[in-house]
Order: structure tokens, then C-alpha cells, then sequence
């Protein structure tokens, strides 16, 4: 109507023409043009009588335009619960809906509008508009809750991961046993199996589990994070940083998660993980079947059967396995380090970098985009895997001597070097050391003979000196021909020696 009085006002008043008064209002010639027309059809003056009211002359002007009486406006719901599906536009729910109501129906353009109106009443997390199955929110709750020891009173606390769907806000709760990288990946794992198949996009905060280095534009995923989303066919977008809005669904299940359980667990005291996690699974599922007020009474739960389920891609055969990812420099004993345990590589690569991706069970080792070396993950602390075909051959020749060989070797010497050779292997922490000493000693036989170092050997035995220097010091010097010493015996066991028992 405001338009309508300023067209009878520019032109009766100040005489302009359509085209100026079009001009001057921003409407086309053609709605001046008709409205005036209108106005003069009725045969009524300007300025307006008292006896006509505004209502009265839009009735006038426009007769049967009352949409309040005559239009049946939509289930707004409805429609909203449909455009979830990627394939639904409006245009082809209005076209259902005027096919339904025929004259009675409003035009597309008002329908257009007052679907824009009737969301922007609603709550802030239906303002934006997502599409089913399309994204997964994912966060940390910020309080933690505390797991006591029993035995020393001790505790630690447990972090809360929360996971809910952009469309039916479907709720995954989870405790952690912190924040870590371990922990958020499987959290995610064990997400994605409780919804029974993949999203289009995961959305996660800038944590540092998950993202290297956060940025508004190209944020930085981790390895292990982005061999996550590999394995799940599932793109990472993190949302922007100091932006909650982008995880406004998320931000609102934290909320309803600490309000709804964990304010109900405030007043229990849990001592395992597990106990946590199974007073967290029973209030999850009361919360996921809880009605809410903005869906006419439909839980998550069945929202989440009805709109984001059919729309989520099949989880892959095989679960997604912990991997971490390093890069090590090969040392000159062609092993690389991992967790304090040695895993070998191909000798060729000393002072190379490699990349390191361990799971749960193996050790693969990359070079330039290539494995070269394969283990089994080994728990043993401080401790060598290498594979034989891995060594030099001087050095694989000498992987060969086991302890058997060796005792071997000694005993074909004779009895005194075979004692040294047991003496040698106690005085050692590792076999290893224990098996190079051994070597450096019974390789004295090519260069002094079996014979010279039998007699070195028994001089050490007198000596209890048994050092492969002071053996090899006996054969430099030739002291091993100045006396023959007699061969070790054992001490003899006869019914006439008394032993210290005796004395006692």
C-alpha cells in the first residue's frame, strides 16, 4: 500500500508522468501504468476520502487477494524434512503441492518466501540447511570425567567424544581415555560403525589429534588422520578456526551431552573405562529416542532411520586399523628406530630417510614412495628384527654362527677353549656380545694353531683371567711354550671324600 500512495501522490499532486514516477520508485512503467488505471476505474478522487480506509482500497484495487482465507499453506515441516534428500528441490515440492491444492495454492515465488520466514522462526540449528547424510559433527566434550583407582584412590579423567549427524542430529557419545591421537581415531572408528556407514564429509574441530595446522582456507591434516579418511572414502573439512558456527550442530550436542549425561553422572563414581562407557551407552540411547519439540514430536532416532541412514555409503570390509606415521634416518647398522625397538632395511639405504607406517601388527617401511622392508611389530624393548636378506653378505655370513655352532668349533679345539667359551658367555649381558667376544677368540686357532691356543686357553683357566687380550698377550709372547699346563678336570666324587657337610 505504501507503493500504491506514492504512485497517486506523484501523480495527482505533482504531475509526473508514468515514466518519471517509474523512475523515481524503481518499478516497472507497466505496474504505474495498471495501477492507475485501477484507481481511475473506480472513479475516486485524490486525496482519498475519509470514508475509504487502506484495507478498504487494496480490496478495491486488488479484489480476492486474501491469502489468510483462501491459500492453504503447506506443512513447513514437511517440506523441510524433504529438502533434506539430495534430489528434492523446491521447485518440484511446490509442484506436488499445487497439484494437491490446485487454486488454493500459493504462487512459487510466496511459497518460496514464506518457507524462508517459517525457518528463520525456528531454532538456530535449523538455519542451515543440510542435506541427508551429508555431514558428521564431531567434537570433544570440554569437561572430562574422573575414573578412580580402587586400590590407591588415584584418578584420571576421561575425555567425552561427541559425534552428531547435520540432518536428524543423531548423537554418538564415546569416553576416551584422553585426547590423544589413538584416541580420537578410533573414536571416529567406532563412530562410524555405530551409525552402520559412512557420511559424505566429516567435520571436525582444529584439535591437535586431527590437524596439523589449522587454517581458515587449506587446514594441514596429520598422516594418520588423513589415512583415516582414506580408508573410509570420507573427505575431512575441520571447521574454520574461532568459528563455532561451522560445527553449530555439534556445539549444540555438547551441550544437550553435558546437561542430559553427564550432569546425570556427576554423582557416580566410575573405576574403568569400560563402566563409564556403559552407563554413557544407556543414556546415548535414551537421548537418540527422546521426542524433540522442533521435529512434532520425532525422536533422533527416527529421524535418523527416515532421513540420514539411506543416505550413507556402506562401511569398507575391513575396519580402519591404527597406523602411525614417522620418518626415520637409516643408521649405519641399516636399522631404523621405532618405540625403542630396531627394524632393519636394506642395506643400500644407510643414510637415507624413510617413512615409517606401523599398526597394531606390522612395520612397513617406505622410500620414495616404495615399501622396502616389511616386520612384524615387535613389543620386546631395546632389541633388533632384522631380516637376513637385508645385511651385507660379510655380515649375514656372520648372522650365521648360532651359539650351538660355536660350542661346536670350541669342543674340536679342545676342552680348555671350551670352558673359556662358557666362561665368556656368562661374563656377557647379550648373546650378541657373548657370540663376537667368542668369534675373537676361537679365530686366534688360524693364526697360533689348535694346539698353542689349548694351552693359552688352560693358562687362562689357572689365571681365571679369561679377556681375549690376555689370551691373545700369552700367544704374542710365547708363554704358552714355556709351561704345559694341565688339562681342566671336574672334581671327582668318591665315597671317601669328605665334602664341607662333614664339618658342620
Amino acid at each position: 500500500m505504501r507503493t500504491y500512495l506514492d504512485i497517486f501522490r506523484l501523480k495527482f499532486e505533482r504531475r509526473m508522468t508514468d515514466r518519471q514516477i517509474a523512475l523515481t520508485l524503481n518499478i516497472g512503467r507497466s505496474t504505474v501504468n495498471n495501477i492507475l488505471t485501477r484507481f481511475r476505474s473506480l472513479q475516486l478522487e485524490w486525496p482519498l476520502p475519509d470514508e475509504v480506509s487502506l484495507e478498504k482500497l487494496d480490496n478495491l484495487l486488488m479484489p480476492g487477494r486474501n491469502y489468510q482465507s483462501q491459500r492453504v499453506l503447506p506443512d513447513w515441516l514437511k517440506v523441510h524434512k524433504e529438502l533434506t534428500s539430495p534430489l528434492v528441490t523446491k521447485q518440484l515440492l511446490w509442484q506436488e503441492y499445487q497439484a494437491e491444492y490446485g487454486n488454493q495454492a500459493l504462487g512459487y515465488t510466496q511459497f518460496c518466501e514464506h518457507y524462508r520466514r517459517w525457518l528463520g522462526k525456528q531454532r538456530r540449528s535449523m538455519r542451515q540447511l543440510h542435506k541427508a547424510g551429508e555431514k558428521l559433527f564431531i567434537d570433544f566434550c570440554g569437561p572430562t570425567v574422573r575414573i578412580v583407582d580402587p586400590t590407591t584412590g588415584e584418578y584420571r579423567k576421561a575425555a567425552i567424544f561427541v559425534a552428531s549427524m547435520g540432518a536428524s542430529n543423531y548423537t554418538y557419545i564415546e569416553a576416551c581415555e584422553g585426547q590423544d591421537l589413538e584416541s580420537w581415531l578410533l573414536a571416529n572408528r567406532r563412530c562410524l560403525e555405530f551409525l552402520g556407514g559412512v557420511p559424505q564429509l566429516l567435520i571436525p574441530d582444529n584439535l591437535k589429534s586431527g590437524v596439523n595446522q589449522a587454517d581458515r582456507y587449506e587446514p594441514q591434516l596429520n598422516d594418520s588422520y588423513r589415512a583415516f579418511s582414506q580408508h573410509y572414502g570420507c573427505p575431512v573439512i575441520p571447521a574454520r578456526p574461532r568459528k563455532p558456527q561451522d560445527k553449530g550442530k555439534v556445539e549444540s550436542a555438547v551441550l544437550v551431552v553435558e546437561r542430559w549425561v553427564l550432569a546425570r553422572l556427576r554423582h557416580t563414581t566410575f573405576h574403568s573405562l569400560a563402566a563409564l562407557n556403559q552407563a554413557i551407552r544407556s543414556l546415548n540411547k535414551e537421548l537418540n529416542e527422546r521426542p524433540m519439540k522442533s521435529y512434532n514430536g520425532l525422536s533422533r532416532a527416527e529421524l535418523f532411520k527416515q532421513i540420514d541412514a539411506p543416505a550413507l555409503a556402506p562401511l569398507p570390509e575391513m575396519p580402519y586399523e591404527y597406523t602411525q606415521f614417522k620418518l626415520a634416518k637409516v643408521g649405519k647398522d641399516y636399522h631404523v628406530a621405532f618405540d625403542n625397538h630396531w627394524y632393519s632395511v636394506p642395506h643400500a639405504l644407510v643414510g637415507e630417510r624413510v617413512e615409517l607406517m606401523v599398526t597394531q601388527r606390522l612395520v612397513q617401511i617406505h622410500y620414495r614412495g616404495n615399501v622396502v622392508a616389511t616386520h612384524i611389530r615387535s613389543k620386546k624393548r631395546y632389541q633388533h628384527t632384522t631380516e637376513a636378506s637385508h645385511m651385507p653378505v660379510a655380515h649375514a655370513v656372520y648372522k650365521d654362527w648360532t651359539p650351538e655352532r660355536i660350542h661346536r668349533w670350541a669342543a674340536s679345539i679342545g676342552k680348555n677353549t671350551a670352558l673359556v667359551v662358557e666362561h665368556i658367555e656368562r661374563s656377557k649381558a647379550h648373546v650378541e656380545q657373548a657370540q663376537r667376544s667368542c668369534l675373537g677368540l676361537l679365530s686366534l686357532q688360524k693364526r697360533y694353531s689348535s694346539e698353542r691356543l689349548e694351552r693359552a686357553c688352560g693358562i687362562a683357566l689357572e689365571q681365571q683371567h679369561y679377556a681375549i687380550r690376555f689370551i691373545r698377550n700369552i700367544l704374542a709372547n710365547g708363554r704358552d711354550s714355556q709351561s704345559t699346563p694341565e688339562p681342566a678336570t671336574t672334581p671327582t666324587h668318591h665315597i671317601n671324600v669328605r665334602g664341607a657337610h662333614y664339618y658342620q
